[in-house]
């Protein structure tokens, strides 16, 4: 260590990788805030420190590794004074380093691909400890698959298992799981949050920080100021940490019992079936590539497991839905009926989601799932609901369906499904009929 030049947020950072509380440990906040360095080094450690153990370097993208961290982890092994093809190799191919003890270091492309939605390809990986850079680029998923490989060597040389990520600013799973609860003050004990600022690196050639200042006024307040709250979004309906709040109001009262379902047939959208009591989303029922029987059956077992009245089910009436609704004889949800009241938006739909705006931002909507996926689906979707014209005098309307499947890749079946309960809060003394 001593042949490294260390800033006193790495100092700490690594006093946290060497202790047996900490498993987990986020850096980061700016760009040009050490945070690739702080990884080289701590492998760098622990490899020539204990032999034939195995670690992993993971990024989004494998390609984007090999051209910037892993240029930095060479940087690092000259300040150790290890020579290339001496002291350790590294095999292009298999993306491998090893060292002369037997200690290597695995590089990982961490992207979910489509193909794999379980990380099959890291297969029965055992590694000793982890390194993720550009942390907030990855799924919350790849990093408990990675998280769950932590077991090699360990007890043979009394080790913690340790997962070290690194980040810049972003509204994702690094903001709800570390930087929100680390403001709170309410970080579990085996994690630990360091905010690491350009500012605070003073290795950093002067021309770094100047360039950061010429960026964009969004992009200057994460990656200069490392501002995890910035948002200048003027169009966007949901706060975010109302968003997460969501996930937490237990303590929301139950009520009548509803159905919500958005319905997909065979392509890449999803069936989402949500059951509620009151305002709490208790349940969620998410089926790929489904006929229209069988959307009708799923809804139907959710009736029938909490006892649901027909006349408190909906389902969009929009494509396949209005098969599914045939058969079940109960609401159909018409997006782009007439909004009720009379009320000043372009359709039924809009009405409903700027509904579903208002409750989450108030506290009075609780979803309950401990599927991750569906909960950083659920997140993303809701972070989409932006005005459209928001400027002009015109009836309020949403930017369309279209844009938000540009901006999160996929279709938004979660929020879809939420924002269609809002109907009977819109309209909840309606006389029951069948459209």
């Amino acid at each position: 260590m001593t042949k490294t030049k260390l800033t006193k947020k790495q100092g700490l950072a690594l006093k946290y990788l060497k202790d047996k509380e900490t498993t987990e440990l986020l850096f980061g906040g700016s760009a040009g805030g050490g945070k690739s360095y702080l990884g080289a080094v701590w492998l760098i450690y622990l490899c020539t420190s204990y032999d034939g153990i195995r670690c992993l370097i993971g990024r989004s993208k494998l390609d984007s590794l090999k051209k910037t961290t892993l240029n930095t982890f060479f940087d690092v092994c000259k300040q150790f004074g290890l020579e290339a093809n001496v002291d350790y190799t590294f095999n292009g191919s298999s993306n491998i380093v090893r060292f002369t003890n037997g200690s290597e270091i695995i590089l990982k492309d961490l992207f979910l691909y489509p193909s794999d939605r379980n990380f099959d390809s890291l297969g029965s990986l055992e590694i000793t400890a982890a390194f993720i850079d550009e942390a907030n680029q990855i799924t919350e998923k790849a990093k408990q698959i990675v998280s769950s490989r932590l077991r090699y060597k360990l007890d043979e040389y009394g080790l913690t298992p340790k997962l070290l990520m690194t980040c810049n600013p972003a509204k994702n799973w690094v903001y709800s799981d570390f930087y929100k609860p680390s403001k709170e003050n309410r970080l579990p004990v085996y994690r630990k949050f360091i905010q690491a600022l350009v500012d605070d690196n003073k290795h950093i050639s002067k021309h770094y920080k100047e360039q950061l200042q010429k960026l964009d006024e969004i992009s200057k307040q994460r990656l200069l100021f490392g501002n995890w709250e910035y948002d200048d979004s003027e169009d966007k309906l949901i706060n975010y940490n109302a968003i997460l709040g969501a996930f937490e109001l237990d303590s929301t009262p139950t009520g009548d019992k509803y159905i919500s379902a958005d319905i997909a047939r065979y392509g890449k959208d999803k069936t989402c079936i949500v059951y509620w009591n009151g305002l709490r989303a208790e349940s969620f029922t998410v089926i790929d590539k489904n006929s229209v029987t069988e959307a009708a059956e799923a809804i139907r077992k959710v009736q029938n497991t909490y006892d649901v009245p027909l006349s408190n089910i909906i389902v969009d009436d929009d494509g396949v839905g209005g098969g599914v609704r045939d058969i079940l004889r109960c609401k159909a949800f018409v997006n782009n009926s007439k909004a009720l009241k009379g009320e000043n938006y372009t359709n039924l739909k809009t009405q409903c989601y700027y509904a579903l705006a208002d409750a989450v931002n108030k506290s009075k909507i609780f979803v309950r799932t401990n599927n991750t996926t569906y909960k950083n689906f659920i997140v993303q979707e809701l972070e989409q609901v932006r005005r459209k014209n928001f400027d002009k005098d015109t009836k309020l309307q949403l930017i369309s369906k279209d844009e938000v499947k540009t901006a999160i890749g996929r279709s938004p079946d979660f929020s879809d499904a939420l924002a269609m309960r809002m109907y009977y809060e819109l309209k909840p003394q309606g006389k029951y009929y069948v459209q």
